[in-house]
């Protein structure tokens, strides 16, 4: 067991010329999930991720642990008995970050009551022992009841069935942190530059901490790639000939007030009338719209929303919700793109499969790409697998069906009405971090619930670097209401500093980024 995260010890590790079993290139859903398998079988394993944990795809997730309602009506029932089954592990493996979460889905015609309700039914026996809760039929009434904002004009009738809910980037740091306690060594902002090679096989990386500049040569017997959207800048570092292998969609959230839902009860809309899903979720405190399924050509680290992606969310959301929303009740937008293999023949990212895919090259080097938050933890388990055999290691059963994740907690001993229930076994020590100085137990902003001492934990526990891994990533200010967060700047950048070491003008330089940076998550 280790003492957490400890980026210093890490960059102190560097240096060690021992070979490493595995390195993971990738601080995503997969890389940490992979780091974890990885360190759980006792392999020595090293995760690099260039900027932080969880920075792009992986933080700004339709925050569902799910199976995959849509998937089943396209008729893969592999891929949904394998995610549903993955839900109920991790819903088990991670309480404290995790909660079963009510869906209704209103019914305006009476045959689709017949064909979502038998759906659902089968979801539910997909799901199996790991099922969450039987789906039922709801008369008018009942909607009504669940869903005080629902439009009532021609509905007939709904559904009610549960799926999982959670906090994405929490679970990112959770997973991290959870690798560390099994000996991993896991760094953000050390970019992998370049792939080393022996007699053509694979042997290592070559990287650079982007906080120093200081460059190192990393032997390990083999590399993984879990980069996501990049991925295929690892690729070309392996054989610059490969074609691009990654079609890329974006889809984004709205986030609104609670009072646009008022109900403990999701809202899907498994097809509207250009054939999308659509979500209206309540998430830590506000409503969550989304999402749109969007082409792109190019991968960014902060891929803006578009202005028909906006308009279409709003659109569809007037026509199912009593209270119509505007871009002025928009607190914040946040967009995601999804990494998926290319398919000859789909038409539009809508049609290519979500299933992941594992590829292990001529050199060994092993890459790991597409697939979904839910099912993280098989992917890693089959990547540790392929990992192993590329690199010769000794083969090692993966030990986390049954792994409960750092902080676990017995669900019920969780009170959701405590603002540090996130952290769950470590929320004392917050606690005791937020009693060290006069004030770090006080909101950063009226219209967010972190404390501003939390910023002092996420520097000395959870590796934060900059006000943007705090806003964004180790709280989720930045998505809940951005203007809020970019008003708690100064302050969260004045104890970082004091936690960092920083002076005057890095606390400037910090928040006028962090405040550019903001404006992509306002409309």
């Amino acid at each position: 067991m280790t003492n957490g995260l400890d980026r210093a010890g890490g960059i102190a590790a560097l240096a060690d010329a021992t070979t490493w079993d595995l390195v993971i290139i990738g601080g995503g859903a997969t890389g940490l999930g992979t780091a974890l398998d990885a360190a759980a079988r006792g392999y020595r394993t090293l995760l690099l991720e260039g900027h932080d944990f969880a920075k792009g795809t992986s933080s700004r997730a339709t925050k569902l642990v799910h199976g995959g309602v849509r998937y089943l009506a396209q008729g893969n029932i592999p891929l949904v008995r394998h995610a549903l089954h993955e839900r109920g592990r991790l819903l088990a493996n991670a309480p404290q970050v995790t909660r079963r979460q009510g869906f209704v889905v209103p019914c305006y015609r009476w045959w689709d009551m017949a064909f979502y309700g038998a759906g659902l039914f089968a979801y539910d026996l997909l799901a199996g022992r790991l099922g969450l809760g039987r789906s039922r039929l709801l008369s008018r009434a009942e909607v009504m009841r669940r869903l005080p904002t629902v439009k009532t004009e021609g509905l007939v009738g709904g559904i009610h069935y549960y799926d999982g809910q959670f906090d994405d980037s929490r679970l990112a740091l959770t997973l991290a942190a959870s690798a560390a306690d099994h000996g991993a060594t896991l760094l953000n902002y050390v970019r992998v530059t370049g792939l080393l090679k022996d007699d053509g096989r694979i042997a290592g990386v070559t990287a650079r901490d982007m906080e120093t500049g200081t460059d190192y040569r990393i032997q390990a017997r083999a590399v993984v790639n879990a980069a996501g959207i990049f991925m295929d800048e690892i690729r070309h570092m392996d054989r610059p000939d490969l074609a691009e292998g990654l079609s890329l969609s974006q889809g984004i959230h709205l986030v609104l007030d609670p009072d646009f839902l008022s109900s403990d009860d999701a809202i899907l809309i498994p097809k509207t009338d250009d054939g999308r899903v659509l979500f209206v979720l309540p998430w830590l405190g506000r409503t969550v719209i989304g999402t749109t399924d969007t082409p792109i050509e190019t991968a960014s680290l902060e891929p803006r929303a578009l202005e028909a992606e906006i308009q279409f969310l709003l659109e569809h959301a007037a026509e199912y919700l009593t209270r119509v929303p505007t871009r002025s009740d928009v607190l914040s937008v946040f967009t995601g793109i999804r990494p998926l293999v290319k398919v000859k023949g789909a038409s539009g990212t809508s049609a290519v499969p979500r299933d992941h895919v594992l590829m292990v090259s001529d050199s060994g080097l092993v890459t790991i790409t597409g697939g979904k938050w839910t099912t993280y933890r098989e992917m890693a388990e089959q990547t540790v697998d392929a990992a192993a055999k590329a690199g010769h290691l000794t083969p090692k059963p993966s030990p986390t069906k049954d792994l409960r994740l750092h902080g676990w907690t017995p669900r019920e001993r969780i009170d959701s009405a405590d603002p540090l229930a996130a952290y769950g076994a470590d929320a004392p020590k917050v606690r005791a971090v937020l009693a060290e100085q006069k004030g770090w137990d006080a909101p950063m902003h009226p219209d967010l619930p972190y404390a501003l001492g939390e910023a002092a934990y996420a520097a000395r526990h959870l590796m934060a670097r900059t006000v943007e891994d705090v806003l964004s990533r180790r709280t989720r200010a930045l998505l809940l209401n951005a203007t809020a967060a970019i008003a708690a700047a100064p302050a969260v950048a004045k104890v970082l500093a004091a936690e960092l070491g920083k002076d005057a003008e890095w606390i400037d330089r910090q928040v006028a980024e962090f405040t550019e940076l903001a404006g992509v998550y306002r409309v």
